[in-house]
Parts: C-alpha cells; sequence; structure tokens
C-alpha cells in the first residue's frame, strides 16, 4: 500500500495500479481500492475504474466523478445522491458536486443556494475538516465569488489550508493554480503547477495547467505541454479541448474540430467540447456544423454565456474583432452576470474603435469580478488614455501623451496621409477613416492595451480602425524605428479590411515587412546574422508551415526570422506576377479560401511547389552569404582571445564573423590600417548586412577617425540604405556630409533620424539650421515647431526661431503670432523686436 501510494504521487501510475491490484487481491482495506480506483481516473481508464469500485461504500462520489468524467449524467448524479444517503466520508465533495452539476446545466438559483450552505461549514470552528473537504469547500467558495467576488479570497485561504493539511494533497494544489489562472495570475500558478510536477512530473491536470500557463504567457509550446497530458491520460477531455482551442489560434480548424470529436467521443456532454466544435465550424465557415454545435450547447444548458465568450477570445485571436465584440454581446444577453462576456465585450470594443461603449462594460465587469487583472489594467489604461490628447490629422486621429502630442502629429499626420495613399494605391482599397492610432508613452501601456498585461515583446499593433504602438519615447533612443512601425500597422489595417480579417499571419506579417521596405530605402528588418545560421542549418519552415512559426514561436528569435522569412516569401511572390497579386490574395481570403485554394486559384501553383520553388529562390538569393558563414561556430572556438581571432583572419577570408571580429578587435586597439582590410572583407563577404555591428559601421568611424570624411560618408551612407533604424549611423552621417559640405545631405539624413527618434532638441536644432541654408521653408518650419514642442529653457528664443522660419516662408501670419509669444516672454528682447518691425513692413494692413 505504501508504495503503490508512493508511486502514485510520483506519477508512477502503471507501477501504482499493479501494485494497487495486488494488494486488492491479498485482501488490503478498502483504501487500496479507492488507491486502485483514483490511479485508473488519473490515466483515463473510466470504464476500468468504475468496475474496480464496484458498489463499494465509501467510493460513491468517486464513481460519480467517473462517470462524470464520461458524460454519464443521470449516473453521476445518482451516485452523488447515494454518497449523501450513506453519509460516505467524501459525501461534502458529493454535495458540491450535485451542486455544481446544477451551475453547469443553467439551474443557478438552486446551484447557488446550495454552494451557500457550505459557508456554513465554513464557519463552523467546531467540526475539523480533512483536507478533501477543505479543497472541497475552497471550489464551492470560488463559484460563489461569481456573485460575490470578496470570496475569492476564502477559496484562496481554503486551498491553503487544504495543502496545510495534507502536503501530499496534489489535486487541491492544481485546482489552486486553475484560481489563480482564472483571474490573470500567471506567475502564482506557473509556480504552483510546477510545484506539483516536481513532485509528480506527470499529473495530467498539472500538465494541462502549464499549457494554459503557456498559452497565457505566449512563450513555450503550449500544444505540446497538452499533449503531454494526453500522452497520461488520453481521455482528459479539458486537455483535448485546450489542444483544439491552441490548434485554432494556429488557423488549424480541420485539426480543432478532430480534437473536439476525441473528446466527445469521451464526455458527449461536455460544453467544453460541443463550444471548441462550434468554434471549429465558425472559423471554418461551415455554418450548419456551427448552429448543430450551438443547439447542442444550449440543449445542455440555456444559459451557458461562456459559449459566447469564448468564442469571442477565438474571433480575437484570429483577428476578427468585431465579431468577437457580437458574439460577446450574446454572451451578456444569455446571462446578465457573466462577468467574462461583459470584459471581452469591452475589450473586443475598445479594440474596434468604440471607446465610451467599452469602458461601459469593461466597468460593469469590475464591479461584478474586481479581481479579473486584465479588466483592472484596462480600465487603469483608460485614465490613462483620458488624459492624453486628441489631434485630427485625416486619414488618422493621433491620440498621444499631451507632453509628446504637438511634437508627434508633426511627423505622424503627414507620414500617415503618405502611407495611407501609397497603400491604397498598391491595393486599390480605401478602408474608412479616420484610423484611431494611439502612441503610449509608456511600453506597459501598449500592452495592456493589445493584451491586458504588462510584457509584450511587440512595437505595435492594428485591430483594423485602430492602431497602438509605442510612441518613439516609450523605448531607449535607437531601439525601433516608429516611422516604420506606424506604416507597417496601418499595412495590417489595409490587410485586415481587404480580407474581411480574414488573412493568416504569415502573409499580413510578411506583407507589412515588405510594404515598409518599398516605403523607404532602409525600412523594414535588415539581414540578422542569426536568420543567417538558422537558413543554414535547415531551421526555418518552410512557406506551407510559416502560419505556425507566428502563432505558436518556439523563441523571439524564432518569431523574429519568421517575419523576416514572411517578407522574403511576399518578395518572392511578387516576382514577375501580375502587380495586383497581393490585392487578389487578400480578396480570396476574405471570400473564405484556404492557403491551399488561394496559392491554387491566385498563384496557379500549390503549396508544395511554392515550397520547393521558394527554398531554391532563397538559397540562390542568399548564396555568397551562406558561404561566409558555412563555418561559423567552428572558427570561433578555436579563437580564444582577439589575439587568435586577428590570427585567424589571415587565413579565414571567407568567413564573415571572423573577419568581422578581428576588425572590431583591431580597431578598438586603435590599429586603423591594420583593421581595414578584414572589415572590408566583412563588408565585401555580406554586402547586404546592416544589422547594429554592421562592419560598415565599424569601417565608417575608422575613415572618420583617419580623417578620411568622404569615406566614411560612403560607408555610412550604404549602411543607412540598408537599414535606416541605424540612429547613431544617421547622426554621424549627417555631421560628416554637414562637414564636407553637403547641407542636402545632411538634411537628410537628419530628417530620416526624426523616425527613429525625434526627441532629441539638438538634432531638430541642426535640421532647422540646415533648412532654413538650403530654402526648406516648410521643413525648418516643421523643424522649430518640433524644438518648441519639446519645452526648451529658452521659450522666448524658440518662440522667435519659429516666428523667423514663419516670416522666411512667407507665413506672415503665424509668423507675427510667434513672435508676439515670444515679446511676451521676454519684452525686451531686441531681435524680436526687429522681426515683428520687418513682418509689420512686409504687411502694413496688418491690424496692430
Amino acid at each position: 500500500m505504501a508504495e503503490a501510494r508512493e508511486a502514485a504521487l510520483a506519477g508512477k501510475y502503471e507501477e501504482a495500479i499493479g501494485l494497487y491490484e495486488r494488494a486488492v487481491r491479498e485482501g488490503a482495506p478498502a483504501t487500496a481500492v479507492r488507491g486502485l480506483v483514483e490511479t485508473l481516473r488519473a490515466v483515463g481508464r473510466y470504464v476500468d475504474a468504475e468496475r474496480a469500485a464496484g458498489g463499494r461504500w465509501g467510493l460513491s462520489n468517486l464513481v460519480g466523478e467517473v462517470r462524470l468524467a464520461r458524460g454519464d449524467l443521470p449516473g453521476a448524479a445518482q451516485a452523488f445522491a447515494r454518497a449523501l444517503e450513506r453519509r460516505e466520508p467524501d459525501s461534502l465533495r458529493a454535495r458540491l458536486n450535485l451542486a455544481l452539476m446544477r451551475l453547469e446545466r443553467g439551474a443557478q438559483d438552486s446551484a447557488f443556494d446550495e454552494l451557500d450552505r457550505f459557508i456554513d461549514v465554513y464557519n463552523d470552528r467546531a467540526r475539523r475538516l480533512t483536507s478533501d473537504e477543505l479543497a472541497a469547500l475552497a471550489e464551492a467558495v470560488w463559484r460563489l465569488g461569481q456573485r460575490d467576488p470578496q470570496l475569492f479570497k476564502d477559496a484562496l485561504r481554503a486551498f491553503d489550508a487544504a495543502v496545510a493539511a495534507d502536503s501530499t494533497n496534489q489535486d487541491a494544489q492544481v485546482r489552486l493554480g486553475f484560481l489563480f489562472l482564472e483571474k490573470y495570475n500567471g506567475t502564482d500558478a506557473r509556480v504552483t503547477f510546477e510545484a506539483v510536477l516536481r513532485r509528480n512530473p506527470s499529473h495530467p491536470a498539472a500538465l494541462l495547467g502549464m499549457a494554459r500557463v503557456l498559452r497565457f504567457e505566449g512563450a513555450g509550446d503550449a500544444a505540446e505541454q497538452a499533449r503531454r497530458a494526453l500522452a497520461v491520460n488520453p481521455n482528459l477531455v479539458p486537455a483535448r479541448v485546450t489542444l483544439g482551442e491552441l490548434l485554432l489560434e494556429r488557423e488549424s480548424p480541420s485539426e480543432a474540430a478532430a480534437q473536439a470529436d476525441s473528446a466527445l467521443a469521451v464526455n458527449s456532454a461536455s460544453l467544453e467540447a460541443w463550444t471548441l466544435k462550434a468554434g471549429a465550424r465558425f472559423l471554418s465557415g461551415d455554418s450548419a456544423g456551427f448552429r448543430e454545435a450551438q443547439t447542442r450547447v444550449f440543449a445542455l444548458n440555456r444559459r451557458y454565456a461562456e459559449f459566447y465568450a469564448r468564442l469571442s477570445e477565438l474571433a480575437a485571436r484570429n483577428r476578427l474583432y468585431q465579431t468577437a465584440a457580437d458574439l460577446a454581446a450574446l454572451g451578456v444577453r444569455v446571462d446578465a452576470s457573466s462577468w467574462r462576456s461583459h470584459a471581452v465585450l469591452g475589450i473586443n470594443l475598445l479594440r474596434i474603435g468604440r471607446m465610451a461603449e467599452g469602458q461601459r462594460s469593461l466597468e460593469r465587469a469590475f464591479a461584478g469580478d474586481p479581481y479579473d487583472v486584465w479588466t483592472k489594467n484596462t480600465l487603469d489604461l483608460l485614465d490613462v488614455l483620458d488624459r492624453y490628447e486628441t489631434r485630427a490629422a485625416e486619414p488618422v486621429t493621433i491620440v498621444a501623451d499631451p507632453r509628446e502630442a504637438a511634437l508627434l502629429e508633426l511627423y505622424v499626420g503627414p507620414l500617415a496621409r503618405e502611407a495611407y495613399d501609397s497603400l491604397a494605391r498598391h491595393y486599390r482599397h480605401r478602408p474608412a477613416t479616420p484610423i484611431r492610432v494611439e502612441l503610449f508613452a509608456r511600453h506597459a501601456d501598449f500592452s495592456v492595451r493589445t493584451v491586458g498585461l504588462a510584457g509584450i515583446g511587440a512595437l505595435g499593433a492594428s485591430f483594423g480602425p485602430v492602431v497602438a504602438m509605442d510612441s518613439p519615447s516609450a523605448r531607449p533612443a535607437g531601439e525601433f524605428h516608429w516611422g516604420s512601425t506606424l506604416w507597417h500597422e496601418l499595412a495590417h489595417t489595409f490587410h485586415l479590411d481587404l480580407s474581411r480579417h480574414r488573412v493568416p499571419r504569415w502573409l499580413s506579417e510578411g506583407l507589412a515587412v515588405f510594404e515598409e521596405r518599398r516605403a523607404r530605402p532602409g525600412w523594414g528588418m535588415p539581414l540578422d546574422l542569426g536568420f543567417l545560421l538558422a537558413l543554414r542549418d535547415g531551421e526555418l519552415p518552410r512557406v506551407s508551415e510559416l502560419n505556425r512559426a507566428f502563432t505558436s514561436p518556439e523563441s523571439p528569435e524564432a518569431l523574429g526570422h519568421a517575419y523576416y522569412l514572411a517578407s522574403l516569401v511576399c518578395e518572392f511572390l511578387a516576382g514577375g506576377r501580375n502587380p495586383d497579386v497581393f490585392r487578389d490574395m487578400l480578396v480570396a481570403y476574405g471570400n473564405g479560401a484556404s492557403t491551399e485554394q488561394v496559392f491554387r486559384t491566385v498563384l496557379n501553383t500549390d503549396p508544395g511547389r511554392v515550397d520547393a520553388e521558394f527554398d531554391r529562390w532563397i538559397r540562390q538569393r542568399f548564396a555568397a552569404a551562406l558561404d561566409a558563414v558555412a563555418r561559423h561556430g567552428a572558427a570561433a572556438r578555436r579563437a580564444e582571445s582577439a589575439d587568435d581571432v586577428i590570427r585567424l583572419a589571415r587565413v579565414a577570408r571567407d568567413d564573415f564573423p571572423v573577419q568581422l571580429a578581428a576588425g572590431r578587435a583591431l580597431l578598438e586597439r586603435g590599429d586603423l590600417d591594420a583593421a581595414r582590410a578584414p572589415l572590408e572583407r566583412a563588408a565585401e563577404l555580406i554586402p547586404e548586412y546592416a544589422a547594429s555591428d554592421s562592419p560598415l559601421w565599424y569601417l565608417g568611424q575608422l575613415h572618420r577617425r583617419a580623417g578620411d570624411p568622404r569615406r566614411a560618408a560612403a560607408v555610412l551612407g550604404r549602411l543607412v540604405r540598408l537599414n535606416a533604424g541605424h540612429l547613431p549611423a544617421l547622426v554621424e552621417l549627417a555631421a560628416v556630409l554637414d562637414s564636407l559640405p553637403d547641407e542636402a545631405g545632411a538634411a537628410a539624413a537628419l530628417d530620416a533620424a526624426m523616425y527613429v527618434y525625434p526627441m532629441n532638441p539638438e538634432l531638430h536644432e541642426r535640421l532647422a539650421r540646415l533648412a532654413s541654408r538650403r530654402e526648406r521653408r516648410e521643413m525648418a518650419v516643421r523643424e522649430r515647431q518640433a524644438v518648441l514642442a519639446l519645452a526648451p529653457t529658452d521659450r522666448a528664443g524658440a518662440e522667435y526661431e519659429l516666428a523667423r522660419a514663419y516670416f522666411e516662408a512667407g507665413d506672415l501670419a503665424n509668423a507675427r503670432r510667434a513672435v508676439l509669444r515670444a515679446l511676451e516672454r521676454a519684452p525686451n528682447y531686441a531681435e524680436a523686436q526687429d522681426l515683428l518691425l520687418a513682418i509689420r513692413a512686409a504687411q502694413p494692413r496688418l491690424d496692430p
């Protein structure tokens, strides 16, 4: 018995079953039979578990739970009732199960009446409760929290007490983890599940819990974790449902439907499984199949609002935000006390720009459940947005921090207009305007706007009519190219609208990066060394599997590679084809076509052929670069010091990483002559390598230090044409060109820098002076406005310089207003007084 129990607690279930069966044969006490039944249930052998239990006293509740797992609702209810009638030891758990069955079937009033009785048990100090009873009590109080959210705290305390009473009660620990997860507390949920899995690596419910944590965090392979749970218990319906939902998020509705069918074969009364099947049918366009599943769900529970809440979340994960809002509204209609339906409705209303309605729904959700972190965070975010300024700049509405709004409007508005017009020409389509563009001064606020929690690694997100992204100030200077990001997200607005939000992620993301590259030289993602190594090692997905790299990336690095790869696929598909090819693909997706159908009807090919042709194309395109990293790794291991690298570079002439490392080492030593050859060789080996550590950057430094500004300008210019987000290169290029002098080139470099980081007033000053000297009047005015927007210490001087820029541009009215503001601050400002006289002389009739 002791060995069997230890084996079960360690997840050695087959060993435990054998030991328990031997103990039962040898006449062991009833606890052996209970242990056998519990272990058979853990591995999904439900029929064997019920047979082993027989009609023994003390096992009725356990039999009821086994029957419930198989969908035998009348049999389960009968067994629970028998446990109560016979006053068996786990009758408290049986009473809970009966209440939960009622709740699950929509008899909420009677269910909550029964659950209320657990409060008396909770308050009965004279009764000593076992760990299992405390866990049952915790579960009851958890459910009562739907009507009184303060009871969630009591549920936590009861679970803690259950674990304290018996540290081996793994089921209680797992249920505690699911409570944490329901309240969006992924950190504590992970800790709780990991504690169980350290003791029992095969606990199927804990493995399922970790799958849901990974899904919540958006990290790791949640589907693989769900499969691990199913490997232990292939009949664990919640694991089938979770795996199916993950497959739907991967845009694989047929595979998800198969998981739903497997779950329903075990438990035909599972509301979750029928909901999954409805979702698979819905996302695959099978309206008849959807209605069938919907009918089955509401025949089981006419108040099952979770049906619509789950479908809403699935729709949102597939970027069908209007549909998600509509579905959540149906959930509210089915059950007005479904706080999750209110919350999901509010989130999706905000995503489609219906801000006031969304806030009302979230406030209703928060009043019902103040422990929903996503709702709380989003309401806090709305307080932030209330303080933001809203500025009309057709075709967008800019929403930004009041300290930055005036500055950002100068650049966001014109760039958005250019992007909209350019994309409208490419796609022959014009989405409804204005598009709401929210620029968050804190990355955490942007993260909450998109996923409800801080920590997302993305820079921007498009919901179609609403774009949210980091403001340039949300990241360190030069960390991201905000202009390119804005163009990328506006491209998504076109893709979503034209495809009716059905475009797969690989095409939408690849096209958006492709559009960045079409917008400006150096926009879009630069070539990454890690990408080349992944290509060399065969670690990149095929085109036919590319979507999965976005929906379930193995790592942030793999996701970055997927973006770059998808953009290359778009470049490949564009070659030699009808210029409307992408428009036609998006329209086809919008009409419900699958990727295979799109490839056949629009591209006149099939995914398998595209896989083969693209593989040849990409390897030919990067043939020289692949040769240059062919030996990367082996050579680096032989080099233990900088001197070793420098010696190795003399013989490893065709090894890009070695040449780059040697050039950097020599440059750091100040040996400019020796550093030039390996750096030039590295630039020759991979001419388009333009990451932050590009050899072109170091060559620019070398030529500047060697007193050769023309060569410095040449290599830095080449670098920023490949990577316009390299802020140090742009700033240095501007300085070099200004010294040559090449004022036009210097102004162009500084202008490009503003779309990377416009928060540096000194750069605006420099560009304003250059623009004025080059008679770039509009640019000079814009830059003087930017200096003023950055709250300079000498505000009178900034107003005066703006007035001068207006005056030179011939805008006498604005010049007069600006110079008067300068004189209000500094009445004796002689230059401002002279400028005011000049303005009056230029327009004598101007009112005094």
